[in-house]
């Protein structure tokens, strides 16, 4: 066995695949599959852009198979959104292993992993865990006549899922058809923080979690998302991914945010609270002092004003670390107890301890981390924190928030210096450039072990500039805080209806979709529908099947609507998507950018809206026979200084300012 892949075996083995499949040889994948080759065999990390049409996932799939047979290590496959999961786990994998398993002398396997919260637990089901509804028993017994309410409707779905329990082979929640409420599937599922581990679970053995992770560490690929591959990464309560020397990672454009996410934590009265509640009910032990802390924690906030915490209010520090306090003297207290109970408690009543025992860490945790933010200063360049606080009658209390004002030393620490990674996207490249994808990566300027990278453009099978337009309304006044203007929406109509419907409208807010919808509704004879008017996979599937409809929607339609052919030949962008100039993150990333010598808006807020940009006008083009219009309604982008950088990142599209040309361009489409 050797741990290298053979360039001319990864070639013969593409074509093998491209030739079962019924394809032809595209030089883009050829190319790309060469360049991840190459990559697994000098251990060094390749950034490749792989436009829409290129075939990337096979273009690493293959390589990355080959190497995980030969080398007899796994390769994980991670991916943003569940579509592109199921593509590869459900279809391009299957098909691969088929055309190549006479070749490797065996068939390829692979393993879909997920969060445990995914799965059914076997233990709650039991009875091993008290229930936070009451018993299972009791809640399924709750009233299901014609008049129940969410009650009713409760107990029926749990008494589904206690019937598809004893039917499942997988216990998956995706496999549940129709689904269940989140509430409902609490009601047989545990959080990883909440489950007793393989070690203590008396159920260990049926677990369906704990199969599919066992089944992971024996087969050649693993996929999964890029919130598990960031569990993995960052945290230290155990290993989730099996070992590996190669990581791809598919969507890579959102691997920061994602990351970002995962490392994002936030801390409430309420949640105090209810870790109270839970000590109280699973353990028997009363802590007036947690609940005196989440008192002080919401009169606190109450007084704060919403927004970035660039200093730490006297009154909210000290709540906080009363939180931190008791939060800690209550997992004292529980340890005790556990002492205490020896080993002659049940297991309901440990694992009712346990599940305390979750709640208060989640919350000491949170509160321990922003009380070191206190006891650093507020803007110290590590963590950034924030207070939240809705409006209306219907929000959310208040709450804290904190997250990492950058990830890339962590990626670089965690992630990219232990194995070789493979990150592609077809919007990896800002500008024109590799860097800035880089320096969210920790790599840029980075020397030592795991830092060398390489990018590699592969382009597209699509000819952008004969296939597509890209229209910048630069007559129109810059968008402002009102929402769209007469003239905006004068635009749009006309636009549209030149189109013959045909249109994808992506806005950047819901409420600036409702009113364009609303406001075409009255102007058209064609259908709009706009998102949240019913659920978007229906949505989607009216708008692909009647040309003449158009469809209106927020970043949900940015990325993974996939149209091709003649209902989509027109795409608008109402404005460029920059973050909200009081997002608490955002700001204080431009603002260290700034400190550090650097163009903040453009590092930061710009490379933000370059990315949704350019996810957004890949919609338009999906197929080799596909024409059509991007319409960007914003004027900046032709006018402000940064268009340049903004314009770099898009497909190279034919570009006029012409409203007249564009709509006797789609008058021609729309006649075809």
């Amino acid at each position: 066995m050797t741990d290298e892949v053979a360039e001319p075996e990864v070639a013969e083995l593409l074509d093998a695949v491209v030739g079962a499949l019924g394809g032809q040889r595209r030089e883009g994948q050829a190319t790309m599959a060469r360049a991840v080759t190459d990559a697994i065999r000098s251990r060094r990390h390749l950034l490749v852009q792989a436009g829409t049409g290129t075939g990337k996932s096979m273009a690493y799939l293959v390589p990355a198979v080959a190497h995980a047979v030969h080398a007899g290590r796994a390769v994980v496959v991670t991916t943003a959104t569940l579509a592109l999961q199921a593509q590869v786990v459900e279809r391009d994998l299957p098909r691969l292993a088929k055309a190549i398993a006479p070749r490797l002398h065996r068939e390829p396997t692979w393993e879909l992993l997920k969060g445990r919260s995914n799965y059914l637990c076997r233990n709650k089901l039991d009875g091993g865990f008290p229930s936070d509804e009451g018993t299972l028993f009791d809640v399924a017994g709750a009233s299901s006549g014609p008049d129940a309410g969410g009650e009713g409707r409760l107990g029926r779905e749990v008494v589904r899922l206690r019937e598809w329990a004893e039917s499942t082979s997988t216990g998956d929640r995706d496999e549940l058809d129709p689904g269940v409420s989140d509430r409902a599937w609490r009601q047989v599922s545990v959080s990883a923080r909440e489950c007793l581990g393989s070690q203590r679970c008396p159920v260990a053995a049926e677990c369906f979690s704990e199969r599919v992770r066992a089944r992971a560490r024996t087969v050649d690929v693993v996929v999964t998302n890029h919130a598990m591959t960031a569990i993995d990464a960052l945290e230290s309560s155990g290993q989730l991914l099996p070992e590996h020397d190669v990581l791809v990672v598919d969507e890579a454009h959102e691997l920061a945010e994602r990351v970002t996410a995962v490392a994002t934590a936030e801390l409430s009265a309420a949640g105090a609270h209810a870790a109270s509640r839970r000590l109280r009910r699973s353990a028997g032990i009363v802590s007036d002092g947690l609940d005196d802390a989440a008192v002080a924690l919401e009169a606190a906030l109450e007084e704060a004003p919403p927004g970035r915490l660039d200093r730490w209010p006297d009154r909210l520090a000290d709540a906080v670390v009363a939180v931190r306090d008791a939060a800690r003297t209550a997992l004292s207290d529980l340890k005790d107890a556990g002492e205490a109970a020896g080993k002659e408690e049940d297991q309901e009543a440990r694992g009712a301890r346990h599940l305390a025992r979750a709640a208060v860490q989640e919350v000491f945790s949170v509160a321990e981390r922003l009380a070191e933010d206190v006891g650093r200063g507020a803007g110290d360049g590590f963590d950034v924190a924030w207070v939240t606080a809705g409006a209306g009658p219907a929000a959310r209390p208040p709450s804290l928030h904190i997250a990492p004002l950058s990830v890339a030393g962590l990626l670089r620490e965690k992630l990219f210096a232990e194995r070789t990674v493979v990150a592609t996207s077809a919007t990896l490249t800002l500008g024109g450039s590799f860097d800035p994808v880089a320096g969210a990566f920790g790599l840029k300027g980075a020397k030592g072990a795991g830092t060398r990278w390489v990018g590699v453009d592969v382009g597209s099978p699509f000819d952008y500039p004969r296939q597509g337009i890209l229209h910048i309304a630069r007559h129109l006044p810059p968008p402002g805080r009102a929402g769209a203007s007469e003239a905006v929406l004068d635009e749009l109509a006309t636009l549209v209806e030149a189109a013959g419907g045909r249109t994808l409208g992506l806005f950047s807010s819901r409420r600036a979709a409702e009113e364009a919808a609303e406001a075409l509704r009255q102007r058209l004879s064609t259908p709009v529908l706009c998102q949240g008017e019913d659920r978007l996979p229906k949505l989607v599937r009216a708008f692909t099947d009647d040309p003449a409809t158009s469809l209106f929607g927020t970043m949900s339609l940015w990325q993974g609507v996939d149209v091709p052919g003649p209902s989509c030949s027109l795409v608008v962008i109402d404005r460029i998507p920059f973050p909200r100039p009081d997002d608490p993150l955002m700001s204080a990333r431009a603002r260290a950018v700034d400190a550090a010598g650097g163009n903040g808006f453009v590092s930061v807020s710009a490379a933000h809206a370059a990315v949704r940009l350019a996810q957004g006008a890949g919609r338009l083009i999906r197929a080799t026979g596909d024409r059509g219009v991007v319409a960007v309604l914003d004027s900046r982008l032709a006018t402000a200084r940064y268009g340049g950088f903004l314009r770099d990142s898009l497909p190279d599209f034919w570009p006029t300012t012409s409203t007249a040309t564009v709509v006797e361009a789609l008058r021609r489409l729309s006649a075809v």
